[in-house]
Order: C-alpha cells, then structure tokens, then sequence
C-alpha cells in the first residue's frame, strides 16, 4: 500500500505552476455523460485554494506577517473570463494548471488551466481580490513578494 503522506492531496508547485489532479466522478457529469460546466469552476477553486496553501507553507514567515498586518484577509473571486473548449467525460485524469499573471495592488490576475493530458479543455482568466475587515485592501509586500516570486520563476526573471 502506498505511503498515505506521500499522496499530494493538495497538488504540487511545479516551476512555478501549481498543479492539481482530479478525477471525474459519475456525479460531475450531467445526462450526457460529459462534465457539466459549472463543476470546471469547482476544479478550478481548489486549484487556487490549494495554491495559496502550498504558498502559505512554503513561505510560512511571510503569511505570518501579512495576518499581522491585515488580520483576517482573505481572497475573493473578482472577475472571471472562462472558455469552454472541449468536453470531459467520466472516468477522465484532468490536470487544474494555476499560474500568476499578474499581481497588482489589491488584486491579482491568475490563469487556469484544465488539461486532460495535452488537450486543453477550458482557460480561465481570475481575478481575484485581496480583503480585510471586509473591505479591499492593498496585498501586503510580504505576500506580494511571495506571489511575484512565483511568476518571475515562471517567466524566466530572477
């Protein structure tokens, strides 16, 4: 039996890229047997749920400082751009792709990705807000300093 704590539950930072693989059950689809629609939004928040953790644990410090800073914060989905552009079917292994395109004030811009091995099947485009105190708020340097460590990884600027 495989080591239970070697199993990535919450997918895994790959060059700057989370990634998080999800299986279709039979209750993800609708009559027809492919994934109804608003199940892809569902994948694609526990793909930045599970980035933010995997952030937060590997820069423990500097989530620690922002909670200081702006007790309570949290993120929220701002603004959403979704493509639909082929079908996934039960039994399928999908690949949720979270990256950051852009950080910026009280926001950030993050690109999702299904992939059903090289087949793209849906692209969204999220912008999700930084709140405190139930209001937006400018993302503390801390976080932001971990979040854009990130996309320069990704693109290439060190």
């Amino acid at each position: 039996m495989a080591d239970l704590q070697s199993i990535p539950l919450d997918g895994e930072i790959r060059d700057g890229r989370h990634v998080l693989t999800v299986r279709v059950y039979y209750e993800d689809t609708d009559f027809t047997g492919i994934v109804y629609h608003a199940n892809y939004l569902r994948y694609m928040e526990r793909g930045r749920t599970n980035h933010l953790r995997l952030l937060g644990a590997d820069h423990r410090a500097l989530f620690e400082e922002t909670e200081k800073e702006t007790p309570g914060f949290a993120f929220v989905v701002r603004s959403m751009t979704i493509d639909f552009l082929k079908p996934a079917r039960m039994d399928d292994v999908l690949h949720v792709i979270t990256e950051p395109e852009e950080v910026k004030g009280a926001s950030i811009t993050l690109r999702q990705r299904v992939m059903r091995g090289e087949d793209l099947l849906v692209e969204a485009h999220v912008r999700v807000a930084f709140i405190s105190g139930g209001r937006a708020r400018p993302i503390p340097k801390p976080l932001r300093i971990a979040m854009k460590a990130d996309q320069d990884v990704l693109y290439g600027r060190h």
